[in-house]
């Protein structure tokens, strides 16, 4: 059993890739949805700020989904993403007094696994299987 195990992290980059795909779609699936923002004009429930951070958010997690996907520039983008989501974090705890876990979405659990999806790829890299490896070596 201990051989099977150690023979696993041979096939480590297969596991990146699979963390790269599920943050990479989770990201530009957000991104996406944050798009109907642009149509939208600043209210009491989303002031001009907010409406300017969420538009700014939308071309950021965009790219930077799309980027983790493919891994091209991986480490940049998790790092910049993995921003996002402590920014995240913060404002569901601090601002909407969200707990850990909820079942309206409100929750910040789905946000910390995701920085710790992007902290994972940061200090890794995205594996043999992506654009990074085949531009950069």
């Amino acid at each position: 059993m201990m051989e099977f195990m150690s023979n696993l992290n041979a096939l480590s980059d297969w596991g990146f890739l699979a963390l790269r795909l599920a943050v990479g779609v989770i990201f530009l699936y957000h991104a996406i949805q944050k798009f109907a923002m642009w149509k939208m004009t600043p209210s009491e429930q989303m002031p001009a700020g907010m409406l300017n951070m969420m538009k700014f958010l939308s071309i950021v997690e965009l790219l930077g989904g799309l980027a983790i996907l493919v891994g091209f520039l991986t480490q940049l983008a998790a790092l910049g993403l993995g921003i996002i989501m402590v920014g995240a974090i913060n404002t569901k705890i601090r601002m909407i007094k969200a707990p850990f876990a909820a079942q309206d979405k409100t929750g910040w659990e789905m946000d910390l696994i995701l920085l710790a999806g992007c902290i994972t790829l940061f200090f890794t890299g995205a594996g043999s299987i992506s654009f990074d490896s085949f531009w950069f070596g």
